[in-house]
Formats: structure tokens, C-alpha cells, sequence
């Protein structure tokens, strides 16, 4: 096996191949023969589905800097390297069926990333500037059924949420939901309020948590930092990762939430999907910013 993947890459590198398929290779770690010398400088598309890698290399954007596409789906990758940023032509990367629990922001600078397929992980959470770039349209980010909130930059670009997160998971009954028709969507079991238009004042709990988040946001993202005070575990967990934030000015949500549901025939997959709805909870941090708050913009 290992003189047959040894040649194939090397039939790569000297016909100078712009797609390599290296899927059910039962691979261990990342060959060695991709990265040597110059790399494989001319590779757009690498499929590496259904193998067993746990982690990418640090210079794979110095030795496949010409990558379009990249596949691996089906690997127990756990995570990602902050390398991965510099993958500036990247535009589709499917990370689907992995161990992942946490995306590094770097994948934010992905600037050419439109197609990023997140299904079937164990995430908590999504970067908060995750879809900033207008060239991200279609982000799958089913089954992660730890998946607290979305960042604002998805509205109006998260497709595939069928059972994403807690909300198609949970069936307790003591859970806020919204509905939509006749779907009802169960929110995370953190929020404990559902916001209006008419509401201007906050509860304590979430104002106390904005204001912690406000005083160690920079700190909170150092592996080790420990806030100078005692909190339930629910609530430290949420200090560092928030449901969600502000569409309009990045405001940090805690414990309330204004959700808005979606049609999908409002999205990019209109006539695609096979669901009649795309669902999930849109943040915005006060009643004064929801007046503001265009759907349609």
C-alpha cells in the first residue's frame, strides 16, 4: 500500500496533476511525499475522504498554495491548523464527518471560501467572524448537536442546518421554542428569555454576563484564564462561548435571545433543498437595535 500511494503522488509531481484522489488509503497521518521539496505547487484538487487522518501539517498552504478544493470528509480530524488561513485560493473545504469541537478563526480568512461543509462534528460553537467574506455562500453545519448559535455573518448563508444543534436534538419540554408555521424549533437550553421589539429592559443575569464578557473578551481567549469569580457552569462555558452576536453591532448574547426563523426559499438554496425551511436563531442585542434590524439588507 505504502509503494502504490508512494507512486501515485509521484506520477503527481512529475506529470504535474491538478487533481490527486487519495481517498480510502487508510491513512494515518498526512503523506510526507505531498510535502517535500517544492509540494505539489501546481495541485488544485485534493481528495482525501474516508481515512483516518487526526490533524493537517502546519506548511500545507506553503506546499499546496494553488489548492481550489480540498476533501475530508470522513477522517477523525481534531484540529485544524492556523496555517490553513493562507490557503488563499481555497474555495470549497468539506471537513464533514470528523472529531472537531473547535474551528480555528483562521478559516475566516479564507477569502476565496465559498462551499464549507461542517457536518457531523462535535462542535460548540462557530467563529464569530465566520462568513464575513461575500464569497461564503453554502455552509453545512448539520448534526453538531452541541452547536449553541451561529455568527451574525451566516444570516441569510447557513444552508443544511436539518438537525443542527441542540435545537432538532433536545426534546425536553421545558425549553423555550419559536415556531415557524407549523415547525416549532426548541432553543438551547441556555436561553432563558425570548426578546421583542417592545422590550428595552435586559435581565440581570444577561446584562452581568455582558459586562464580565466586556472586562475579559481578551483574556477569554488564553486556554488557561480563569475568571477572578465563581460562576455555574453553565454560565462560564457560555462567558466563553456566547450564543450568538449582534447582526448590527456584535453585542455578545448570553441568556436572551430574538430569534428570526427563515424560509428557505429566502436563502441560496431555494429549490435545491429538500426542506420546506432553513431554521435557526438570528441575535440581536436590544428591542432599539431590532427596529433597526433589516431582514432584507
Amino acid at each position: 500500500m505504502a509503494s502504490e500511494l508512494h507512486e501515485t503522488i509521484f506520477m503527481a509531481k512529475q506529470e504535474r496533476h491538478k487533481n490527486l484522489f487519495l481517498n480510502y488509503r487508510n491513512l494515518n497521518i498526512f503523506p510526507v511525499e505531498l510535502l517535500k521539496d517544492e509540494g505539489l505547487q501546481f495541485l488544485e484538487r485534493l481528495y482525501m475522504k474516508r481515512n483516518s487522518l487526526t490533524s493537517l501539517p502546519e506548511n500545507l498552504a506553503q506546499k499546496l498554495p494553488n489548492l481550489i478544493e480540498l476533501y475530508l470528509h470522513s477522517n477523525n480530524i481534531v484540529i485544524i491548523p492556523e496555517a490553513i488561513g493562507n490557503l488563499a485560493k481555497l474555495q470549497s473545504l468539506d471537513l464533514s464527518d470528523n472529531a472537531l469541537q473547535v474551528v480555528c478563526p483562521e478559516i475566516g480568512r479564507l477569502r476565496s471560501l465559498r462551499h464549507l461543509r461542517l457536518a457531523n462534528n462535535r462542535l460548540k460553537f462557530l467563529p464569530p467572524d465566520l462568513g464575513r467574506s461575500r464569497e461564503l455562500q453554502f455552509v453545512f453545519v448539520d448534526n453538531n448537536i452541541h452547536l449553541k448559535g451561529l455568527p451574525s455573518y451566516l444570516y441569510n448563508k447557513v444552508i443544511g442546518c436539518s438537525g443542527c444543534g441542540s435545537s432538532m436534538q433536545v426534546l425536553d419540554a421545558k425549553l423555550l421554542s419559536v415556531s415557524l408555521g407549523d415547525v416549532s424549533i426548541p432553543l438551547p437550553a441556555e436561553v432563558k428569555a425570548i426578546g421583542s421589539e417592545a422590550e428595552l429592559v435586559l435581565p440581570l443575569e444577561e446584562l452581568a454576563m455582558r459586562s464580565l464578557y466586556s472586562s475579559f473578551s481578551l483574556l477569554l481567549r488564553k486556554p488557561d484564564f480563569l475568571p477572578p469569580m465563581a460562576l455555574p457552569r453553565s454560565l462560564l462555558e457560555l462567558l466563553y462561548c456566547p450564543l450568538g452576536h449582534c447582526h448590527r453591532c456584535s453585542q455578545a448574547m448570553f441568556t436572551i435571545v430574538y430569534p428570526k426563523l427563515f424560509p428557505l426559499r429566502e436563502t441560496a438554496l431555494a429549490g435545491v433543498h429538500g426542506r420546506t425551511t432553513v431554521s435557526f436563531v438570528a441575535y440581536c442585542c436590544s428591542g432599539q437595535c431590532m427596529r433597526t434590524f433589516d431582514l432584507q439588507s
